[in-house]
């Protein structure tokens, strides 16, 4: 019972509140992690505090999505498939995010604006790098709730337009077309209708989509063979959004786009 108690109450000392479903399938995921011969169901109980019950259904969903294998009756189960894929996904990612920190970095302060990079993993859009505006006039939005925003922003339209049509139906089925402002698309067929355009023309727009005030603009990454990595956009709030100055971002988010893409293809050689 210690292992438990120990880790919740420092969760909720650091972090805030925690879910207990989680915390837990997390704990038994650890407990397994750290025993590469095997874990029993019996041995995960008696580590973790929780009764035998609640670890069987715990473990037997962290079997159903591939974070463990079961061995046998006598070994129990070690960590399965899906932490490895994670590990290599997580590594690739931070891959690209380092080489081009720099570049974004630069790319923000050269045009004064908020600037991010953002993947999708799994059917979430995650931020990997955030430079926040330097007038201070765009806050950082909720990450939590950019996760399931991918038809509304402009990383996420992105990103959007060059999987296949199977993927994209699975993203959105997961997450939804939740209507943040008024102009928020959130129709299947609206959608697919504008990452054609962003298909075409190159690159994607917020236009106080996500958030009432702001607008963004945002192109994707891509490396060898073409395949899409990410994509990155700048921030800026909508007021200060003419046709001279929308033109000026989309140019020069699809340049940056280019050149960060070229980047990457001639590290991975």
């Amino acid at each position: 019972m210690a292992y438990l108690g120990d880790v919740q109450a420092g969760d909720r000392t650091t972090f805030g509140r925690t879910i207990q479903s989680v915390e837990r399938a997390l704990i038994l995921l650890e407990l397994v992690a750290s025993e590469p011969e095997g874990l029993t169901l019996a041995e995960m109980a008696d580590r973790s505090g929780l009764n035998t019950s609640t670890c069987h259904h715990l473990v037997s969903t962290l079997a159903n999505r591939g974070y463990v294998t079961r061995l046998d009756r006598r070994r129990g189960y070690m960590l399965g498939s899906k932490v490895r894929e994670l590990h290599e996904l997580s590594e690739r990612e931070l891959d690209v995010a380092t080489l081009i920190r720099d570049d974004l970095e630069a790319l923000g302060k050269r045009l004064g604006l908020a600037a991010q990079y953002a993947v999708l993993s799994q059917c979430s859009l995650v931020t990997q790098l955030s430079f926040p505006d330097p007038t201070g006039r765009v806050e950082e939005p909720d990450e939590v709730d950019k996760m399931t925003a991918l038809h509304a922003t402009a990383t996420g339209k992105s990103i959007l337009a060059w999987i296949p049509d199977t993927e994209l139906v699975r993203v959105i089925s997961a997450n939804g077309l939740t209507r943040y402002t008024p102009r928020t698309i959130t129709t299947l067929s609206g959608l697919i209708e504008e990452l054609r355009l962003v298909r075409r023309k190159k690159y994607a727009v917020d236009d106080e989509e996500f958030r009432k005030g702001v607008f963004c603009v945002g192109s994707t990454l891509r490396e060898v063979g073409g395949a899409v990595v990410g994509a990155i956009s700048v921030t800026l709030p909508a007021e200060d959004v003419t046709e001279k100055t929308r033109k000026h971002l989309i140019n020069s988010m699809i340049k940056a786009a280019n050149d960060f893409s070229i980047k990457l293809r001639s590290a991975r050689r």
